[in-house]
């Protein structure tokens, strides 16, 4: 293969993976936001919240210092881990593609069920 066919197949190649890679980003984004409304409605379900504060993300306390409020975060986020977990569990069906039984990811062979 010359030089120009070899440059014109790598072109391609490269071409493909960015393909790949723009696809994967925007279903991981519609995935993001779908779980992110999702959990908005969840809250609005069964609280009474400003939307319009909670959409802006984490309320700091001004009277505390940036560490302090960056600690109080990571708490935050350390306590709804499990909570967190059994929501997103509920998304799923919504958010991933269905499992297949074709063995792709695995070898190509045919994976017993678990």
């Amino acid at each position: 293969m010359d030089e120009s066919k070899e440059n014109a197949r790598g072109d391609a190649l490269v071409d493909q993976l960015c393909y790949l890679g723009t696809t994967l980003r925007d279903r991981v984004r519609d995935a993001l936001h779908i779980g992110v409304k999702r959990a908005m409605a969840v809250v609005c379900s069964g609280f009474s919240y400003d939307m319009e504060v909670v959409s802006h993300g984490f309320v700091t306390d001004i009277s505390k210092t940036d560490a302090e409020n960056e600690e109080r975060l990571h708490a935050l986020i350390d306590d709804t881990e499990v909570p967190g977990e059994r929501l997103a569990k509920l998304f799923e069906p919504e958010v991933l593609p269905p499992e297949t039984s074709s063995g792709a990811g695995d070898g190509g062979e045919d994976r017993a069920d678990d």
